[in-house]
């Protein structure tokens, strides 16, 4: 089973099968007030989101949304493309929306996510 390693100082998300590295991805992390959480954590729930809001707005959580054990917290798209590779978020973990929707083809709920500095 696939699992995620996640470093903050790298601004990393890293995809492992076992031990074999499969993919590695930039990532936007929580501001200084807003820190990501580090810790264990499992995804819990996934929720996709259309291309096109009503109005043509995408969410703020971009194209899809894999919620983490710890509430209040994800990995998810964005609609601010800058934003990733920057400490930004009110501590959830961005990702561009075709490295998300990747991501979310390669793992499942239950999937481990750690999270380090």
């Amino acid at each position: 089973m696939p699992h995620i390693e996640v470093s903050l100082s790298k601004r990393r998300l890293y995809l492992y099968e076992g031990n074999t590295l499969i993919k590695s991805y930039l990532i936007g992390i929580g501001k200084i007030l807003t820190r990501t959480p580090v810790g264990n954590y499992v995804i819990i729930n996934k929720v996709t989101y259309p291309y096109s809001r009503p109005g043509g707005q995408l969410t703020a959580y971009g194209t899809l949304w894999m919620g983490l054990s710890r509430r209040g917290y994800g990995i998810h798209g964005t609609n601010r493309p800058s934003s990733i590779g920057k400490m930004v978020s009110k501590g959830c973990i961005r990702m561009y929306n075709k490295d998300v929707e990747d991501l979310g083809k390669r793992v499942g709920i239950g999937t481990s996510v750690i999270i380090r500095n």
